[in-house]
C-alpha cells in the first residue's frame, strides 16, 4: 500500500503543482501585455486562463499532502525531523498561493476590466475617468504578484529537495 500511496503523492506532485508553478509564474508578464493592449487584448484572455489553471490545479494539488501523509504515515516517519519541517513549508506554500497568490491574481483581473471602462481615453491604461486602475498601480501590483509567486515555487523546490535528500535517510543519498 505504501508504493501505491507514495506513487499517487509524485504523480499528484507532478500534475497538480508543476502547472500552478507554471501558470502563477507566467501570469504577471500576461497581465502586463494585456494592459498595454486595452481590453481586447489576447493577452487578456491569456491571464484569465491561467489564473484558471492555478484555481484548478490548487485545489487538485490538495491530493498531495493527503497521500503525502497517508505514505508518511505507512513508512511511520510522521514525526522526522525532515517531514515535519516538509509539513510547515507546504503549509506555508499553501497559505502564500490560498491567501496572496490567487487573490492577487483576481484583483489584478478585476482592475483589467476596470480599465476596459475607462471613458476618457479607451486606452485601457486607466488615465480616464472610469473606475480603471492606473499603469504604475498595476506595475507595481504585477511586480509584487510575481515576488510573491517566486516565493511559492521557492517553498515547494526547498520541500522536493527535502523530499528527495530525506536527511538521515538510510538510502545512502
Amino acid at each position: 500500500m505504501t508504493k501505491l500511496f507514495l506513487s499517487v503523492h509524485v504523480l499528484a506532485a507532478i500534475i497538480a503543482i508543476g502547472p500552478v508553478t507554471v501558470a502563477a509564474s507566467m501570469f504577471p508578464t500576461a497581465v502586463r501585455r494585456a494592459q498595454e493592449d486595452g481590453p481586447v487584448s489576447p493577452a487578456l484572455a491569456s491571464a484569465r486562463l491561467l489564473h484558471r489553471i492555478c484555481r484548478v490545479y490548487s485545489v487538485v494539488g490538495l491530493a498531495v499532502p493527503v497521500f503525502g501523509f497517508a505514505t508518511a504515515g505507512s513508512l511511520g516517519v510522521l514525526t522526522d525531523a525532515w517531514l515535519i519541517t516538509s509539513i510547515v513549508l507546504t503549509a506555508a506554500a499553501a497559505g502564500v498561493l490560498a491567501l496572496l497568490v490567487l487573490p492577487g491574481q483576481e484583483r489584478l483581473l478585476t482592475d483589467l476590466a476596470d480599465t476596459g471602462t475607462d471613458t476618457d481615453t479607451g486606452t485601457g491604461t486607466g488615465t480616464g475617468t472610469g473606475t480603471g486602475t492606473g499603469t504604475s498601480t498595476v506595475r507595481a501590483a504585477t511586480a509584487r504578484l510575481g515576488m510573491l509567486t517566486g516565493v511559492f515555487n521557492l517553498l515547494w523546490a526547498i520541500v522536493t529537495v527535502l523530499m528527495i535528500v530525506r536527511p538521515g535517510s538510510t538510502t545512502g543519498v
